[in-house]
């Protein structure tokens, strides 16, 4: 059962910007949860796409979305298709721009918001994505906009890629992620933006321990310092 008492860090941005780089690292000082929220939605665009041949009709993505839940591994939330844990499987640009498509859709939104919130359970939950801070945990004790220029961004996925063996143009990485850019900061519902009040940080020439660093700071000042290792 959610517990809305429990402590947030949300951290949102556009994809490769190092949210869950950073996620992973301030839940891990915290000793908190850590929620990758875009995963609900690619694993709807999973089920569309592997197991329905890409039909976007309501009664197939509704069906879709019932199937998906999460659960805790290691203090990380899983996706799971019924009882298959496709967290590994969620990867590649395919499917997260068809994962972008239907986020753009109110009724998916709407259906996987519990969905979400039901991850907040004590001691606390670092929660990555594009609207943690502006509509699923508005109530987060800090909320971080994490940003970087779609070239290094590009690059980054483009590397990633490479790295597990993907081919990837670096020229189509880059326009996709600005056609993605476009559609996540231009949709009705939940748009991608920066919250009120929010720690805005910009990753294209920062590292990551400089960027824990300064997150931990804020935390401190709002009686959140990180644990001692």
């Amino acid at each position: 059962m959610t517990d809305r008492t429990a402590p947030v860090v949300s951290i949102d941005g556009p994809g490769a910007s190092g949210k869950g780089t950073l996620a992973r690292a301030i839940a891990d000082r915290l000793g908190w949860d850590w929620l990758d929220s875009g995963l609900a939605y690619r694993g709807l665009a999973w089920v569309l796409v592997h197991e329905q041949d890409g039909r976007v009709d309501d009664e197939t993505v509704l069906a879709g979305l019932e199937r998906l839940r999460f659960e805790t591994v290691s203090r990380r939330w899983h996706l799971f298709v019924g009882d298959r844990d496709v967290t590994a499987e969620l990867g590649g640009e395919d499917l997260g721009d068809q994962a972008s498509r239907v986020a753009v859709r109110p009724d998916v939104r709407a259906r996987l918001l519990p969905l979400q919130r039901a991850c907040l359970k004590p001691p606390g939950l670092v929660a990555e994505g594009r609207d943690m801070g502006t509509v699923v945990f508005p109530e987060a004790r800090l909320k971080v906009f994490l940003t970087a220029s779609p070239e290094i961004r590009a690059e980054r996925r483009w590397r990633q890629l490479s790295a597990g063996g993907i081919h990837a143009n670096l020229y189509r990485l880059t326009e996709a992620i600005r056609t993605r850019d476009r559609r996540d900061c231009g949709r009705e519902t939940a748009p991608l933006r920066p919250a009120e009040g929010a720690l805005v940080l910009d990753s294209t020439e920062r590292t990551v321990p400089d960027l824990v660093a300064e997150v931990l700071a804020r935390l401190a000042t709002a009686g959140l310092p990180g644990r001692e290792e």
